[in-house]
């Protein structure tokens, strides 16, 4: 086999990360036939739990393939149109031009131009993305606040445009997949979260991936500690939070084992068509809430590097919990990955994060795990 795993150098790696500052991290690597699953650090700094590769965690972002496989799945049993304007199916929710011109694709692979809802939700967050000029008070303040997830859609509806429906780039933004929750439940007159867990989890075999119904973590679970850019010091535990915030663009909770298997059999055209999954691979610039530019699909973005073959997947970040699963485009190889600490780059005095060795131990962790 080529590139077989390596099971010392993934070690090493796992136990780099914790060294360079992440206090637990776990995850599982995979290549043919072959199987790692590695863990290092503490689930709670305060006993000195260790993490276990096993663990449940908040998958952040990664809920999106979720949704988008939801979506196409519909879109293939002709039941939506990828293509037709929104407004047909949701009109109260985005009245007028805007519900003529946005469309089910254009929410799942952030062209809408619809804003963040973030900032107007979070109110010590609304100098986003100027993160020197925020703080981290409302995480504190809404940690156990429940969301209308028809509220956080009307702060982004009516919010100022990010842009104009289907132009290029796009600009990341959760309200398009509230969005596309009120979308799936329109159609199929049950929850988003209920008809994801029957056509997508469910299909898919995952005996450890949930939506929470609560704020709490069922099962075994590390810690998760958030530092808000070195605002929060020591770095507090947000594992006990009520994810309505994030809703179907980030609630999900997943194994690193799970999120292997959904993608594998993803890229297997098991979950949806083979047209599907090309739909799904065809991307465009999205403009990130960090500012950067990434090539994204439909719910799924692409990682290479020079003279490495592609990898396809989704990363996640909520409030103290980040997480990322990519597999090889032959389905031959793939990693998922889960820290639980986040936004450990203190700012510098131009308000811009600071590199931090995470940073490359993480880099290097992902190399040694997808390339060999």
């Amino acid at each position: 086999m080529r590139n077989p795993l390596d099971s010392a150098a993934l070690d090493a790696a796992i136990e780099n990360v914790h060294r360079a500052g992440i206090p637990g991290l776990f995850a599982e690597v995979r290549a043919g036939d072959q199987v790692w699953r590695g863990a290092a650090g503490v689930a709670d700094v305060a006993t000195g739990r260790p993490v276990t590769a096993g663990m449940r965690h908040r998958v952040g972002s990664i809920t999106k393939t979720f949704v988008s496989a939801a979506v196409l799945r519909l879109a293939e049993a002709g039941r939506i149109g990828l293509d037709t304007p929104i407004g047909r199916y949701i009109p109260e929710l985005l009245p007028g031009e805007r519900g003529d011109a946005i469309t089910a694709r254009m929410l799942i692979n952030h062209t809408s131009g619809l804003a963040e809802y973030l900032p107007y939700a979070y109110p010590s967050l609304k100098a986003l993305p100027v993160v020197a000029d925020t703080s981290p008070q409302s995480l504190d303040d809404l940690r156990l606040t429940r969301f209308d997830p028809v509220e956080l859609i009307g702060m982004g509806v009516s919010a100022p445009a990010v842009g104009t429906p289907g132009g290029t780039p796009g600009v990341y933004s959760n309200t398009n997949y509230h969005l596309l929750g009120r979308l799936l439940e329109r159609v199929t007159g049950t929850t988003a979260e209920e008809h994801i867990t029957e056509s997508v989890i469910e299909r898919a075999g995952l005996r450890d991936t949930a939506f929470p119904t609560g704020p709490y973590v069922d099962g075994p679970h590390a810690r998760l500690y958030e530092a808000w850019f070195g605002m929060i010091d020591p770095p507090r535990d947000y594992s006990v939070y009520d994810m309505s915030w994030a809703g179907l663009g980030g609630s999900l909770i997943s194994t690193v084992a799970d999120l292997n298997r959904f993608y594998r059999l993803l890229l297997a055209g098991e979950i949806v068509s083979p047209s599907s999954l090309a739909q799904m691979q065809r991307t465009g610039q999205v403009v990130t809430h960090a500012g950067t530019v990434i090539d994204y699909g439909l719910g799924l973005y692409p990682m290479e590097e020079p003279g490495q073959a592609i990898f396809w997947g989704n990363g996640g970040t909520v409030w103290g919990a980040g997480t990322l699963a990519m597999i090889r485009a032959d389905g031959e190889r793939q990693l998922a990955v889960a820290v639980n600490l986040q936004r450990w780059n203190r700012l510098d005095s131009s308000g811009s994060p600071q590199p931090h060795p995470i940073d490359d131990a993480l880099a290097a962790l992902y190399r040694v795990a997808m390339y060999g």
